[in-house]
């Protein structure tokens, strides 16, 4: 889950070493985008293949000394030799980045090699080769091993690509440069991946995203590049082998594409790690709880309130307690919601056809982005259009640091599957988690329910880069993968705002409403100025990206009705799609924040979101309120191995923080 890119010299191009490192860093920077945790180059010229990588974002590394030394080296070697760069921006999921070897490029082998995505069958794949030893913990360290492997079989390129991408699960867009063949591989299983050529083919240019070498092309160095560069995508399945003389480029199919034998030509790399941080390098120290006394606090304190939560008057109807803000019962103990509620009718799937068509231009292909955050909705709706709408969508995913790494291997096995390109924008996750980490501390100080959406403030960006994307991909439409079930009325209801019973876009807000709930914002940063800090900016950032900026989307489940038992069982038996360890439930187990605020939200309230979307389902006919009830009364236990993890990843004391919340005062004990 990365940004790669690179930049190809072949011999007596008109790329010069001054000319190629302006490229370079361009792509380099806009690469970022889709990484900061660390970035890294590998450089091949003259008679070497130099690695230069750290635990540091993109913008700078390239301020270092060892980068700028590693580039100004060229102008003193000969010109005529080719030369290309190969790069990686970090979003990291397997090996932390703190180990240095975890980053990439990853050398082994004889092979350098830079990779997008997340391979989620490594660990077999480890254990079915038992020749090959592993080294490090990231992921990508299986391909250059496997690609190796083929190679000694049968020397033909294509070939140990196309049954290295057999073996793999998930989904992986590979840069590779060898150390005794003179070709650069480019190859993806998912399409996230671009390349340009040179009319003769002398220079190329590769990222995961095309407007990264849109943007990069733009540029006034450019012009003094001859001739047009035309932007390829790598579809899913296939690749190319880009020699470094002579030959042209030359592509082939992951199903039966053609031969490309690469023999050594005489001509070998040295491959030196010069890396700033070779062995170690930045460790995050994170205080260790005391595992059994941290699940006794949670068990104890779970189990004496549910004494009191179980005689909660509950309505009749569904399963909302009397604790539910402004909840009000009448003679038969029905609960306004339910008397308020209106079952929307879906507007079936040939309406959503004839918008998509209505939306496209005449004799094109529609061209659609897939908001995909990875969670069970948005897994099911992308199978749904690719299978069902036969759209060829681009996903979309906004990492803000909270997103955990099942949601990662969940958002690579659908899009490896599927075969779909996969757009990561990722945030400055080390900053996000400190202003989160403030924000609680803040919290912790004076407790306010209405305060809990505060720790999520930071994902609301999410949405401005639906818009952003929309306007940069020109995309026909966006849909969106929102269940109007989880709807959560009581989060803005601890504000002190009413619920409008509209049944609408649950993002959005009256005007009215949104102006009170910012008001209720200020008030609380006055009372408690530990909130004026630092994160404020992106606190606000989020608050205008979540109510104010427009959400013109279609609604994929306003249209196709919601089926947890079909979605569970597509999801699971189809794509192997993986399930959390501590809950039954698939709800929510790929925000790592939920198992947080629901812990609080059941400790003070004595209910969860849990509680709102099952009385929702009640209210369409889904399931029964007995039914209801047994499912809340699992679904709501604290998930004690998700809460340790968020309190361990954003740095906070896990015991204190617990006291803390346990200590409120309870609103059924009053």
């Amino acid at each position: 889950m990365c940004g790669i890119f690179g930049v190809l010299r072949k011999t007596q191009s008109d790329l010069n070493p001054d000319l190629l490192m302006s490229v370079q860093n361009h792509l380099f920077t806009l690469s970022e985008s889709r990484g900061k945790e660390a970035s890294g180059v590998a450089l091949l010229s003259g008679n070497a293949i130099q690695i230069c990588k750290d635990a540091v974002p993109a913008s700078k590394l390239i301020k270092s000394k060892t980068y700028q030394e590693l580039f100004s080296g060229l102008r003193d070697k000969n010109t005529a030799n080719p030369f290309a760069v190969i790069g990686h921006t970090r979003l990291v999921t397997d090996g932390g980045a703190e180990n240095n070897k975890n980053n990439q490029p990853v050398s082994k082998s004889g092979v350098v090699c830079v990779h997008n995505g997340i391979i989620v069958n490594h660990a077999e794949l480890w254990e079915k080769f038992p020749s090959l030893k592993r080294d490090y913990k990231v992921d990508t360290e299986i391909i250059p091993d496997l690609l190796n492997f083929f190679l000694k079989q049968e020397n033909d390129i294509a070939e140990a690509a196309v049954k290295m991408f057999g073996l793999i699960k998930g989904t992986a867009s590979i840069a590779t440069l060898f150390d005794d063949k003179n070709c650069l591989l480019l190859a993806t299983n998912n399409g996230s991946l671009y390349f340009c050529l040179s009319e003769t083919q002398n220079t190329c240019l590769f990222a995961s995203e095309r407007n990264i070498l849109e943007q990069t092309l733009k540029k006034n160095y450019f012009k003094k590049i001859p001739g047009n560069f035309k932007i390829q995508q790598v579809e899913s399945n296939t690749g190319f082998v880009i020699h470094f003389s002579g030959r042209k480029a030359e592509k082939f199919s992951f199903s039966g594409g053609n031969k490309i034998p690469v023999a050594s030509s005489g001509k070998t790399y040295k491959i030196m790690d010069v890396s700033p941080n070779k062995n170690g390098g930045v460790v995050f120290e994170t205080k260790k709880p005391d595992q059994a006394k941290i699940e006794k606090l949670i068990i104890e304190e779970f189990e004496e309130n549910a004494v009191f939560v179980d005689k909660l008057k509950r309505c009749t109807k569904c399963v909302l307690p009397e604790t539910m803000p402004f909840i009000e019962f009448d003679e038969k103990g029905v609960c306004n919601y339910c008397r308020n509620h209106k079952t929307a009718e879906k507007k079936g799937e040939e309406a959503l056809k004839e918008i998509i068509l209505k939306n496209t231009p005449k004799n094109e292909k529609p061209k659609c982005l897939f908001p995909f955050s990875g969670g069970r909705d948005s897994s099911y709706g992308l199978h749904y259009v690719k299978n069902v709408l036969k759209i060829e969508p681009i996903a979309y995913s906004y990492d803000w640091g909270m997103v955990t790494d099942l949601a990662r291997r969940n958002q690579a096995r659908i899009c490896g599957e599927l075969g779909i390109e996969h757009i990561i924008v990722s945030a400055d996750i080390r900053r996000k988690r400190e202003n989160i980490k403030k924000n609680i501390i803040a919290w912790l100080k004076k407790p306010d329910l209405g305060m809990v959406p505060l720790f999520m403030a930071g994902d609301k960006q999410y949405f401005y880069h639906i818009n952003r994307l929309e306007k940069q991909l020109g995309t026909d439409f966006t849909i969106y993968s929102e269940n109007p079930l989880e709807k959560t009325d009581f989060k803005s209801g601890f504000n002190n705002i009413r619920s409008s019973f509209s049944g609408k876009n649950i993002h959005k807000l009256p005007f009215f409403d949104t102006a009170h709930l910012a008001m209720y914002y200020f008030k609380q940063f006055l009372l408690n100025p530990s909130y004026i800090n630092s994160s404020l900016i992106d606190t606000f950032s989020g608050f205008l990206s979540h109510y104010t900026i427009p959400h013109n989307y279609l609604f994929l489940y306003h249209y196709i009705a919601w089926d947890e038992k079909k979605i569970n069982s597509t999801l699971i038996d189809k794509y192997d799609w993986e399930t959390a360890k501590d809950t039954d439930s698939t709800w929510r187990i790929g925000d790592g924040t939920a198992p947080f605020y629901n812990y609080i939200y059941h400790t003070v309230a004595g209910f969860t979101e849990n509680d709102t979307f099952r009385s929702n389902q009640i209210r369409e006919g889904v399931i029964s309120r007995e039914e209801g009830l047994k499912l809340i009364r699992e679904e709501n236990k604290p998930r004690i191995e998700s809460i340790k993890w968020y309190c361990e990843t954003i740095g906070i004391d896990f015991e204190k923080t617990l006291k803390t919340i346990n200590n409120i005062t309870k609103l059924y004990k009053a």
